[in-house]
């Protein structure tokens, strides 16, 4: 089979071009037709040219097609892969943060959780949700593979509007345990099975186990895992916040899966105990590395996103059409008793089989019970955000942030809420 691949949101360098070079150093992928859509033609056109000449300088048996139309992009697709974002990214994602702390909410970051991440989910879901919709008309069969944020409300809407439609969710942040665990355990990664799970950004590391043994490997992380997460270096693109991770391991007994601007998103004690000024140096050095990179193109065509194997995607495209069998760390899908402490509808980020039938959600059995408990508060925020935003209902935002753990406070949120729906107007105008 030589499949037909659409890249939705190909504009942007780091996700078209690193996706492109993923594809095309996968042997088991040649022949495929690569499709890039955006709705930006410059940067379209950019990312087509240079991505076009490099394949037809190595002579790759590999076809690409560019277009701005969705109907185009869709024809035909067996695969289709999501990175978007509305607007100026930073700016709104920092009206996310900031706003909120205006009216008292002692949120953390923004992104994903609390009320930044509902604003972001706001924004971000309608048009995701006409992405699918137009997937549901031309081509229903595709596999639809997400890696915007915030992941989890994204995917949780997306299979409460269209259940039927295969839609799941790809993140990279379990790939700090391939740097960490070799160093805190004075082993090669290939000589541990793990296993983790959660709440996308919300997750930790469920099982540990040497290969050569067979020995548990949990106890050594708890033992070792203080003193080497307060001194080790930064994990790839984090510059190392770890206060509230370091809480979490202490009196949890759990090991999370990313430090404390993702995972504080989500508690309501995060803001006690979070390393504030990491945070802000994590984001400044993030939107730097954004805003400033030069002369990546070749190499994100050469490396791809994958060279690390942080990002998984196509790995598990050519796990489908090679029937691999192989089990992969980390999915976004429904919960189908993957973790039983959380209802069904829910989506949970889990392992998973990758074989010519698709991707297999792996049960963690048992799942950490009091860990469990703090995911639990955001199955209220899901089904409450989801609604407000499938009805358009400005009620049902102002019940999603009252039902959020991180809102402490009633009387500034619906003036919080009108300040947000005039700011961001143009992608909140369908709230009423």
């Amino acid at each position: 089979m030589n499949p037909r691949i659409t890249l939705i949101g190909a504009g942007s360098a780091t996700f078209g071009l690193g996706t492109i070079g993923d594809i095309i150093n996968n042997k088991s992928l040649e022949g495929s037709t690569i499709v890039l859509h955006d709705i930006n033609s410059g940067a379209l056109d950019r990312i087509a040219d240079i991505s076009g000449q490099y394949i037809r300088e190595k002579n790759l048996p590999y076809k690409l097609e560019a277009t701005l139309s969705r109907e185009e992009a869709l024809k035909g697709a067996d695969f289709i892969i999501i990175s978007i974002e509305v607007g100026d990214r930073f700016a709104l994602w920092e009206q996310d943060w900031q706003i909120p702390l205006k009216y008292g909410i002692k949120q953390v970051y923004g992104e994903n959780g609390g009320p930044g991440g509902i604003f972001h989910a706001l924004r971000i879901i309608p048009p995701i949700l006409d992405i699918c919709e137009a997937v549901r008309n031309i081509c229903p069969e595709a596999l639809v593979i997400n890696f915007s944020n915030p992941m989890t409300k994204i995917v949780h809407t997306v299979h409460t509007r269209y259940p039927d439609l295969n839609f799941v969710g790809l993140c990279h942040e379990v790939a700090s345990l391939v740097e960490h665990l070799p160093k805190l355990l004075g082993v090669p990664f290939s000589n541990l099975s793990i296993r983790t799970g959660g709440l996308n950004h919300f997750s930790i590391l469920v099982e540990a186990t040497y290969r050569d043994s067979g020995k548990d490997a949990y106890p050594d992380i708890l033992e070792k895992g203080p003193d080497y997460f307060s001194t080790a270096p930064a994990s790839f693109n984090h510059v190392g916040e770890r206060s509230l991770f370091l809480e979490i391991l202490r009196r949890f007994q759990v090991l999370p899966i990313t430090t404390d601007s993702h995972i504080g998103e989500y508690i309501q004690w995060a803001w006690d105990v979070a390393d504030h000024d990491g945070i802000r140096l994590f984001y400044d050095t993030y939107k730097k590395s954004m805003l400033s990179r030069k002369g990546l193109p070749i190499e994100l065509l050469e490396q791809g996103m994958d060279e690390e194997e942080y990002w998984r995607v196509v790995p598990i495209i050519a796990g489908i059409l090679t029937d691999s069998g192989h089990e992969e760390l980390a999915v976004n899908v429904p919960n189908d008793g993957f973790i039983e402490a959380l209802p069904r509808n829910q989506i949970v980020e889990v392992p998973a089989v990758i074989d010519r039938n698709g991707i297999h959600g792996i049960k963690l059995d048992p799942y950490p019970r009091a860990f469990a408990g703090l995911l639990k508060n955001q199955v209220a925020v899901h089904d409450q955000l989801t609604e407000a935003i499938l009805t358009g209902s400005k009620q049902a935002v102002l019940q999603a942030l009252l039902v959020d753990p991180v809102v402490d406070r009633i009387r500034p949120v619906e003036e919080m809420l009108d300040t947000m729906l005039a700011l961001q107007k143009p992608y909140l105008d369908y709230i009423k």
